[in-house]
């Protein structure tokens, strides 16, 4: 008789051929809800957008892009046979199909289109859940828009091309391409976070605006995007520039890659130090306001590390759903245990929480407003401290459902644990963020007016609620200590925020479940420790692949 030892049973079949955004409740409610009361007219449109991005994010194909793009990771060319240097990085056809997609769907394209920034975060936070490498040139070639705008020539020569559906790779004249990418080159080695101690140095041709750069990134990513928005010290002070790969003659640029770095995570993305030595490059905005000239571009891609944490929980959650339905223990499948239900209560609840935060960002990019600007101010960096940062305890948790299959790269958990910390740093890693909301406290009333004015619509709803935002106006009124406060404060302050979306958007089991851990206490210090007496079957009920 033939030996039966090898029959599989008992195991979670492949998640594949499903609609990402169709199945998922709180992002589609949001979606909707935000696009009736701004954008009714275009509900059709949009949902139709998605719904193709959605499947095809969820699709075998998508999928094995991403796998192929990490178990391939990019190869830096320096020099060609001949001995010529070529500073070229090499990436597999996933990676190119992968980010022509998100080109092709409109994920560089937010800031002419109606409703385009919630619609593009949408999009982003989907296809994001295939293969989160490749958002990086994404992200940088839509923030790259409004630090241009600030001269209006260079944003009519490179805006059209940044916005565009078209994906072409390879490096030509950007006049010759139809479509182009954006990186960013701001740290250097011996400064970091604190960009003002930059020494690279921008020596002016004339009076034309344009320069010669001489000097070391420590960062820079993508290096293989058409132009490059960079910090440098000119006689003015520290000075924006738009760097491009190949000049208008079709000659290289001098961009020499000393290396790539070896990341823990993040494998399909190249990430590099680059060498300028009398690199070409014009400058955007006046001399000595760099800073405040690129910041807009680090604030859009601020927001882009909120949607791509939100997305890998997103992920994660769906994985570890999943398996919990089709895996049974002790007689029962997984997800009717009463402390798995627990546990995936949870992790659900910090997924919606951040969807929604993130849709309310999105919509407040679109409707422009100053007392919206004012809100973003200390929503951006609030939302990036705190979203972030939950993003990777989240992740190991959902890995941990699923056992020692979670732990086995096979299971894509892997891929998403070692991503997972990368949003928290990038952009200005925690401390940056909660200092930025302090100057931000300090400096401008009219945003934590703005702040206190959207927690505020919530107020009566919950007593928890409105209990916690009686402390942080506490907290925010004791100035001693304040700045080794800072991460408390900022904690708090996102906390209240997503209560206050919640309670307003979410279903009541969602909304008091969350109030009663996060707010009111009743938690523990790991997932899986909510009160046993709320709805939690409902909770994870919401959070199933729906259709």
């Amino acid at each position: 008789m033939a030996a039966t030892t090898h029959t599989v049973s008992n195991q979670a079949p492949p998640l594949v051929g499903y609609d990402v955004y169709g199945g998922d409740r709180a992002l589609t409610e949001g979606v909707e809800r935000h696009l009736a009361s701004a954008e009714p007219e275009l509900l059709g449109e949009v949902r139709e957008e998605l719904t193709a991005l959605g499947r095809a994010a969820g699709s075998s194909q998508a999928q094995e892009w991403g796998v192929q793009a990490n178990e391939n990771p990019p190869k830096l060319r320096t020099h060609d046979r001949y001995g010529n240097r070529i500073d070229e990085v090499e990436f597999h056809p996933a990676w190119h199909r992968l980010l022509g997609h998100a080109v092709t769907s409109g994920l560089t394209d937010a800031w002419g289109r109606p409703a385009g920034h919630l619609r593009r975060a949408a999009g982003f936070f989907l296809w994001s859940q295939a293969e989160a490498g490749h958002g990086c040139p994404v992200s940088m070639t839509h923030a790259a828009v409004p630090a241009l705008r600030t001269d209006p020539a260079l944003a009519a020569e490179w805006e059209p091309r940044l916005t565009s559906h078209v994906y072409e790779e390879g490096l030509r004249p950007a006049a010759q391409k139809a479509g182009v990418l954006f990186g960013m080159g701001m740290t250097e080695k011996q400064g970091g976070s604190d960009v003002r101690a930059n020494t690279t140095a921008a020596t002016p041709l004339g009076t034309s605006g344009e320069y010669l750069l001489t000097g070391h990134k420590w960062f820079c990513s993508a290096p293989m995007c058409d132009g490059f928005l960079v910090l440098a010290q000119a006689p003015g002070g520290l000075t924006c520039f738009l760097v491009p790969r190949v000049l208008p003659d079709g000659t290289r640029n001098v961009f020499a890659i000393q290396r790539l770095k070896d990341k823990l995570g993040n494998k399909s993305n190249a990430s590099s130090e680059v060498e300028f030595d009398g690199t070409w490059a014009r400058r955007v905005g006046e001399e000595g306001r760099g800073v405040r000239t690129i910041i807009e571009m680090v604030a859009a891609t601020r927001l882009d590390c909120v949607i791509g944490s939100a997305s890998l929980m997103r992920q994660a959650l769906t994985q570890a759903v999943h398996h919990t339905e089709h895996r049974s223990a002790f007689g029962a499948p997984l997800i009717n245990q009463p402390l798995m239900r627990n546990v995936l209560a949870d992790l659900a609840l910090e997924s919606e929480a951040a969807t929604a935060l993130t849709l309310r960002l999105a919509a407040a990019y679109d409707a422009g407003t100053e007392q919206e600007k004012a809100f973003l101010r200390l929503a951006v960096p609030a939302a990036k401290y705190w979203v972030t940062k939950r993003c990777t305890p989240m992740v190991a948790e959902a890995l941990e459902c699923l056992g020692g299959n979670g732990y086995v790269e096979e299971s894509g958990l892997p891929r998403l644990l070692r991503e997972s910390p990368l949003n928290s740093i990038w952009e200005g890693s925690g401390n940056v963020q909660a200092l930025d909301v302090l100057r931000a406290l300090q400096r401008e009333p009219q945003a934590l007016n703005a702040f206190l004015q959207e927690v505020g619509l919530a107020r009566g709803a919950d007593h928890r609620l409105d209990s916690a935002i009686k402390d942080l106006l506490t907290e925010l009124a004791d100035l001693d200590g304040i700045e080794a406060r800072a991460r408390r404060v900022v904690e708090r302050m996102a906390l209240v925020l997503q209560g206050s979306l919640l309670v307003r958007w979410a279903p009541p089991e969602v909304a008091d479940a969350f109030c009663a851990s996060r707010l009111g206490g009743d938690w523990g210090t790991a997932f899986g420790t909510l009160p046993h007496s709320l709805d939690l079957g409902a909770v994870v009920e919401r959070a199933r692949i729906a259709g």
